[in-house]
């Protein structure tokens, strides 16, 4: 997402507004798992990086970030950074990766030049170059691409404002060096934001926001062919959501739809799903039903095989802390803060405050200890029932205070909860969102004491 905001008087906000088209590479036969791209921010910018980040799953709901959640790929050129990453495999085999070249949040900054790499696999990137789209006055934000088989071209897509509306362009390409001349894509008639098109068998999609209302639509054509798109939908969703992708699940007929919020201070990725991609009728999930990788902004989602996910997972590792969400509360993790255990809503910085190591129990190895990335000499611990972040003093009761042994979800079995080592009758839980442990006996004791680890 990139924007420009103006604002009225009482905190209206009145929005001139940018487009990209963000297009979804298609599954192809042998197609079992996902990677995503993003780059990260946090509400306080400690996680701010404009670089190339991955992450994969094997479901496209569940995350896993690469290399520690650090980035893979940073341009060299331009402004040095980099917002709003596409990854697409290429016809020829391989992937190219495309990104807007900007750092930071100068969305009045004029530039006509994207990012752009090759990556046999992911695992390395090369022919980093800058690509010129066009020679007008303004951005060329959110760049993508799709195969138009019509054409035997790419399309490479993007946001740029001529004539006072941003409007989606297209450039058209054979092998991302020698770009045509840009032409007009998208343009609806009014400022839109950010379009993804899932290129179809028959028909096309193309999904954006409206900022006419603030909701995102869907259009559809027979056709690539620039300006062919006519919106079918009434609105998805109201609100501080803008970056759409379109995906559809790699082995049956279902389809999810990414959304980004505007702001790194509620920086966080929603996400709807659909039976039928053709009825207008989206789900929204829940945060039980999906995770994102930690502080990502912007991602774009490609289809890869079971053999490319592990090959990234061997060759970028999994992170070696994890974060553990409530069942109850999806949206809040497990933190610290001033020393105290509780769950908070995501994000808050500092975001480390969310990591955990959990390593084998201090005081039996077949329990867990929970270790604090930040205050990797603290960890949690209960005292008075009441658990708190605590540095390990060696002893025998710290160790015992400071064990749990996971066991199946008392609220959902596929879920965990934690049994105290030294009170096997009690269980890690909240209540008013601060960690203890109790007894469980009630409906509502079984949910505060569920919680999911994941990233």
């Amino acid at each position: 997402m990139l924007q420009r905001r103006t604002f009225l008087a009482g905190g209206l906000s009145a929005v001139a507004l940018t487009g990209a088209a963000r297009l979804t590479a298609q599954a192809a036969p042998g197609d079992s798992a996902y990677v995503m791209g993003y780059f990260t921010e946090s509400p306080s910018k400690l996680a701010d990086r404009y670089a190339l980040h991955l992450a994969v799953s094997p479901d496209g709901l569940t995350w896993t970030p690469l290399n520690q959640n650090n980035p893979v790929a940073t341009p060299t050129a331009g402004t040095g950074g980099l917002r709003d990453p596409f990854i697409m495999r290429k016809q020829s085999g391989g992937f190219v990766v495309l990104a807007t070249d900007l750092t930071g949040t100068d969305f009045t900054r004029q530039n006509q030049y994207i990012h752009a790499w090759d990556s046999p696999d992911l695992r390395s990137f090369t022919g980093y170059r800058r690509l010129k789209m066009h020679s007008m006055p303004t951005h060329t934000w959110a760049p993508e691409a799709f195969w138009d088989a019509a054409r035997g071209q790419y399309g490479i897509v993007y946001s740029a404002n001529s004539g006072g509306r941003d409007g989606i362009w297209v450039n058209y390409t054979t092998d991302f060096v020698t770009i045509g001349a840009p032409q007009l894509f998208f343009d609806p008639g009014f400022n839109v934001l950010d379009a993804t098109v899932h290129v179809g068998s028959g028909t096309n999609f193309l999904y954006y926001k409206s900022f006419t209302d603030g909701r995102l639509y869907g259009a559809r054509s027979s056709t690539l062919n620039p300006r062919s798109f006519t919106t079918y939908t009434s609105g998805v969703v109201n609100g501080g959501i803008e970056a759409p992708i379109v995906v559809k699940a790699n082995d049956r007929n279902e389809w999810w739809l990414w959304g980004d919020s505007f702001s790194p201070v509620n920086g966080e990725l929603y996400a709807w799903r659909s039976g039928d991609i053709n009825t207008n009728s989206w789900t929204p999930l829940t945060k039980a039903q999906y995770s994102q990788p930690l502080n990502a902004k912007h991602p774009t989602i490609c289809p890869i095989t079971a053999t490319e996910h592990a090959n990234l997972l061997s060759r970028w590792g999994a992170p070696a802390w994890n974060r553990i969400k409530s069942y109850n509360f999806p949206d809040h993790v497990i933190r610290h803060a001033d020393n105290a255990a509780r769950i908070d809503p995501y994000p808050f910085d500092p975001y480390q405050d969310s990591q955990w190591r959990l390593v084998a129990g201090l005081a039996s190895s077949s329990g867990v200890s929970f270790r604090s990335v930040n205050f990797p000499d603290r960890y949690l611990r209960h005292a008075g029932y009441v658990v708190g972040l605590a540095a390990n003093d060696g002893s025998a009761a710290f160790a015992a205070d400071a064990t749990f042994h996971r066991v199946p979800g008392l609220a959902n079995g596929a879920w965990t909860s934690f049994r105290s080592h030294n009170f096997p009758d009690r269980h890690l839980r909240h209540a008013n969102y601060v960690l203890r442990i109790d007894p469980i006996s009630t409906t509502a004791d079984r949910a505060d004491a569920t919680f999911q680890i994941g990233y």
